[in-house]
């Protein structure tokens, strides 16, 4: 019987030893890490389908092995796009590892400390449902000279989280401080330039325009635009496409709605444009009144595989308003080509683009001549 019990005793201690063995020594030393409150927060808006949003945190870590768990039940987080990186002082501290507890919106990352103290980290992810929308409002002075611009943003957020005195970075241009809460729209200003001057443009693209709108049975109306020349205040960014509400002052302190347009500014930042709709005050009149083959080249089938085309192009434009114009032409010429005549100067934009700057008289014309060669026109085979 004594020996049974010794058994039994010794049995126990066995089990109960290969129990203490066999528990992780790691789990003993993990320090579990409260995540503070975020410090500064920028919320990146240049991407239409979600915000990245960075956070910068200071964490408490004891020496040896930390577990910072990180959640957001409620709010719009991909999951698969959240980071940290350990910011300074980056020797101290590294990440191990990073787990996703199962039916969780959460996310648990081990660190491992040298020493005890703070790091900083700052910690990013896509969170969608929040977004700004940029539209502009100009308006022009009676002789449309010069305008002012302003730039407001539309802050959505729906995306479950709220946001105090964050860094917001809309796309293209600009900089500010906004709170806002979730499920609230905000308009907030952004710029606001004064007397910016303009040009006011007509054009005429002879590719997208018809020749001829009475016999076409067309409108004939011609856009318009106003024409920025330099950078548009001390952000030397572009500004990004926007819908723009314009305005005409009426010489008695009033502004009249003229319309809506859009604002596009060139890669550059050089030039921008605000489309302020159409117009039938300036009108033209296109048409070839010369083509044909000239240098012609045969097989030895006598049929024709190469040519050269010889063409002429007149235009001809009318102002109808009671003051000088400004009218952009836009003529398109394929392939290999020679210019052998032309009344009028043109810069050539791309290989077969030209564009001519014509000023017009106040309810005066002109008349655009040009004869060119086209090179080198392979005959399509029967």
């Amino acid at each position: 019987m004594a020996k049974k019990t010794l058994y039994f005793h010794l049995a126990l201690f066995n089990v109960l030893l290969f129990l203490l063995l066999s528990l992780p020594p790691a789990e003993a030393r993990v320090k579990f890490v409260a995540l503070p409150g975020p410090g500064k927060i920028v919320l990146h808006l240049d991407n239409p389908s979600a915000a990245l949003v960075e956070e910068d945190r200071s964490l408490t870590l004891e020496k040896g092995l930390n577990r910072v768990d990180f959640s957001w039940k409620g709010v719009r987080i991909d999951r698969d796009s959240v980071r940290m990186t350990i910011l300074c002082p980056k020797d101290q501290a590294s990440l191990l590892n990073v787990g996703f507890p199962p039916g969780e919106e959460a996310l648990l990352w081990e660190i491992y400390s040298k020493e005890a103290g703070e790091v900083s980290v700052r910690i990013s992810y896509l969170l969608s449902r929040i977004d700004g929308l940029l539209h502009y409002k100009a308006v022009a002075d009676k002789e449309e000279k010069t305008i002012d611009l302003r730039g407001f943003l539309v802050l959505r957020n729906f995306s479950g989280e709220d946001f105090q005195d964050v860094v917001v970075l809309p796309a293209g241009n600009g900089k500010f401080s906004a709170t806002v809460k979730n499920g609230e729209t905000q308009e907030l200003p952004v710029f606001h330039w004064n007397r910016i001057p303009v040009v006011k443009v007509w054009t005429f693209d002879a590719r997208r325009m018809p020749w001829d709108p009475e016999k076409q049975g067309a409108d004939g109306a011609l856009p318009v635009s106003y024409r920025i020349k330099g950078r548009l205040g001390p952000n030397p960014s572009t500004l990004p496409e926007g819908k723009v509400r314009i305005f005409l002052e009426d010489g008695r302190g009033e502004t009249l709605f003229l319309g809506e347009g859009r604002i596009n500014q060139d890669q550059a930042g050089e030039e921008a444009t605000i489309s302020v709709g159409y117009s039938r005050d300036v009108v033209v009149k296109q048409r070839k009144t010369l083509e044909r083959r000239i240098h012609v080249r045969r097989n030895d089938k006598n049929r024709i595989v190469l040519y050269d085309s010889e063409e002429e192009i007149r235009a001809l434009v009318r102002n109808f308003k009671d003051s000088p114009v400004k009218l952009l032409m836009i003529q398109h010429i394929p392939g290999q080509w020679e210019m052998k005549a032309c009344n009028l100067p043109y810069e050539r934009k791309e290989a077969g683009l030209l564009e001519f700057h014509v000023t017009l008289p106040a309810k005066g014309e002109q008349e655009l001549t040009m004869r060119y060669i086209r090179r080198n026109i392979r005959r399509e085979p029967y």
